[in-house]
């Protein structure tokens, strides 16, 4: 049962978890001062499964990364917004074979990102009907900051990849190449300034901006009270440009994990019309706002073996790029197709285009052409870099075909 009142949740859950959480012990003991449970559970979500990440206890027949299988009843539940008090009947206890821990009463909460769902928590608790519905409310208060905390968590491990990465690179350059100490010196001093700048992209950007996205989640489901039309507007102005600097530090640290040959392939099969009616979805804010239509041409609908979130990642990059730089009341139009051997996913739009000189090198890192319509959109010059580099991982191959004021098309091809 919840340990406080409504009232006090609410006072008490942002000042719990404005300090930074290490590691997943520390987040069940800030959960025991605001529910009462004896077993807690963290999953995340891939398109067809959920991975065990963190246990409230260590337990070694319930090992961490566990993977369960959803079937399509659990699948449509997990990537739902419903928020449940459960017991041992439900699909989902089943599923996760939670039954072994003796426990007879639960609860579930989603894990979301601007609307998307990438986990779950449960708590359990031995006695039955033990949960109500102010539990349940009390842990989407907390679910909504820790789903940030989390995400947050994730890319620090990323970070500390890197650094591994770096370190066992230096030691092997030192080991093999004795006679040139002095240029290794300079090249550590670079990594040194790197690293601090990543550490500061870390701790003074990204914790804080978390924080500041959470809150404005809490206030626009309007917990506190009720808003008015300005302030509606002043909130969802707040998470728009949060949420656009929160993706322009991420493709720092995604371009850092990919140097460090830290970016894995974790292949699945799933269709490619998931893909794309997703980041459709995502982007239809920024296209509305340009009044820009977003066509799907998608024939024959088939399955692909890749990487989800990273072919979503690439379509995601593709087609945001192709809204910003259409012109209002106009068209971006995507396209896939399959042969025996790979599928095609084109993205073309009507903008200004893209001279053939430049072709060879809006690829590379932190390159941004220099005219005065791209300069109304800000980025970090990452966003084709990170994409080429995700389609090189599937063994594929990104090309482009466009001619100024003609407007561009970006062509993937990923063998099946």
């Amino acid at each position: 049962m919840a340990l406080l009142t409504a009232d006090k949740i609410l006072e008490y859950i942002p000042v719990l978890f404005q300090t930074n959480l290490k590691g997943e012990v520390e987040i069940f003991k800030k959960l025991e001062k605001i529910l009462a449970f004896d077993e807690g559970f963290i999953y995340f979500a891939n398109p067809d499964s959920l991975q065990l990440k963190y246990t409230y206890a260590n337990h070694k027949e319930y090992p961490a990364e566990q993977i369960f299988n959803l079937n399509k009843t659990n699948r449509d539940y997990i990537f739902s917004d419903k928020t449940d008090v459960l017991s041992l009947s439900d699909n989902i206890i089943n599923l996760l074979e939670l039954s072994k821990f003796n426990l007879k009463s639960f609860i579930i909460s989603k894990l979301k990102i601007k609307s998307t769902v990438f986990g779950v928590i449960i708590l359990g608790k031995s006695q039955a009907d033990f949960y109500k519905n102010e539990d349940l409310f009390a842990l989407n208060a907390s679910s909504s900051i820790l789903s940030y905390i989390l995400k947050d968590q994730e890319l620090s491990n990323v970070f500390k990849i890197q650094l591994k990465a770096l370190k066992d690179g230096i030691v092997e350059k030192n080991n093999a190449y004795k006679t040139i100490k002095e240029q290794n010196e300079k090249i550590l001093e670079a990594d040194k300034v790197k690293n601090e700048f990543l550490a500061n992209i870390s701790h003074e950007l990204r914790t804080p901006l978390n924080s500041i996205l959470g809150f404005a989640d809490i206030l626009d489901t309007e917990l506190y009270g009720n808003l008015n039309e300005k302030q509606k507007e002043y909130i969802c102005d707040i998470k728009a440009s949060g949420t656009h600097l929160l993706g322009m530090i991420n493709e720092i640290l995604d371009m850092s994990k990919i140097e460090a040959n830290a970016m894995k392939v974790v292949k699945s099969v799933f269709r490619i019309s998931r893909a794309l009616n997703e980041v459709s979805n995502l982007l239809m804010p920024l296209a509305k706002k340009k009044n820009v239509s977003i066509n799907v041409d998608l024939i024959q609908d088939f399955e692909v073996f890749a990487d989800y979130q990273k072919i979503q990642q690439i379509l995601y990059n593709l087609v945001s790029n192709a809204i910003k730089y259409s012109p209002e009341n106009d068209n971006v139009d995507i396209s896939a197709v399959s042969n025996e051997e790979c599928f095609r996913i084109a993205v073309h739009d009507n903008g200004i285009g893209i001279d053939p000189k430049y072709h060879g090198k809006i690829f590379a890192k932190f390159v941004q052409l220099d005219n005065a319509y791209t300069k109304k959109e800000s980025s970090t010059g990452l966003g084709l870099t990170i994409t080429k580099e995700l389609v090189e991982l599937h063994e594929g191959k990104i090309s482009l075909i466009s001619e100024v004021n003609n407007g561009s098309t970006f062509i993937v091809e990923i063998p099946l």
